[in-house]
């Protein structure tokens, strides 16, 4: 599927950062933030797609993104790499919270450190994420902070309950990092996708039986892909949304 055709001319030399930005979602959102003129860095803990999507863009766009390989389960590496895209790109303007790992577990299974390790990767990066480049949208005098949740916890999903969870935090955390930060033009909003299909997925969860049948429950009889969550990001990270905070975008194809 193709990228956006639209084009936000303020995104142009934007410092923009991602997480969770090699591969599925994440790499579509490199790509297309790369595409408006953005500059962008990204961080994520596979170093090998994050070098090949490097050398990938570097080919195909007029600019490269910076990759730097960071554990986000750790909250001192995360911070050195906020510190070194950064110094790479400029103060960040925008901040994509994309990063997850959709575990499934049933509640007979969980133990106090698979529930632990979920939110470490899930939810937990969201917010130190949105403290550790806060200080320099203030800076700048506007941001804008987008956090990838998800519809999962409104499916009623019961092999999700951890990952739901996380889900349904990052709108709690979401409404309160808007009240706070609004004050200082700092914009923050979550993107709820719905089933995007992507390589993990299809290796790891989705059937072409599954698939369709999210398709029956949606208003839009196709499949979702990575690129059609790429449109709604750029107009939240955008000025088109400079009135729009504390709000959640359900880009599901009309399943809710």
């Amino acid at each position: 599927m193709a990228m956006p055709s639209a084009q936000f001319p303020d995104l142009r030399d934007r410092a923009v950062l991602i997480t969770g930005g090699s591969s599925g979602i994440g790499a579509a959102l490199v790509e297309g933030f790369l595409r408006q003129g953005s500059r962008v860095a990204f961080l994520d803990i596979d170093g090998e797609a994050g070098e090949a999507l490097v050398k990938k863009l570097a080919d195909e766009t007029e600019a490269a993104p910076v990759f730097i390989k960071a554990d986000l389960r750790d909250i001192e590496a995360m911070r050195r790499a906020v510190d070194q895209a950064v110094e790479a790109i400029g103060p960040i303007g925008v901040l994509v919270n994309n990063a997850a790992r959709d575990d499934r577990n049933l509640l007979e299974e969980v133990t106090p450190e698979t529930w632990d390790e979920s939110q470490a990767i899930n939810l937990r990066p969201h917010f130190f994420m949105a403290q550790a480049v806060s200080p320099h949208m203030r800076a700048l005098g506007r941001g804008s902070i987008i956090n990838f949740s998800s519809i999962a916890f409104m499916l009623n999903m019961g092999d999700l309950p951890v990952y739901g969870t996380a889900k349904a935090g990052i709108i709690g955390l979401t409404k309160s990092l808007a009240g706070h930060l609004g004050p200082v033009n700092i914009r923050v909003n979550a993107i709820l996708p719905g089933m995007v299909v992507t390589q993990r997925q299809k290796e790891l969860w989705l059937t072409q039986e599954s698939i369709d049948a999210m398709i029956e429950k949606q208003c839009l009889k196709r499949t979702l892909f990575a690129e059609d969550m790429v449109g709604p990001c750029l107009y939240l990270a955008s000025d088109c949304s400079a009135g729009v905070t504390a709000q959640t975008m359900i880009v599901d194809g009309g399943v809710f």
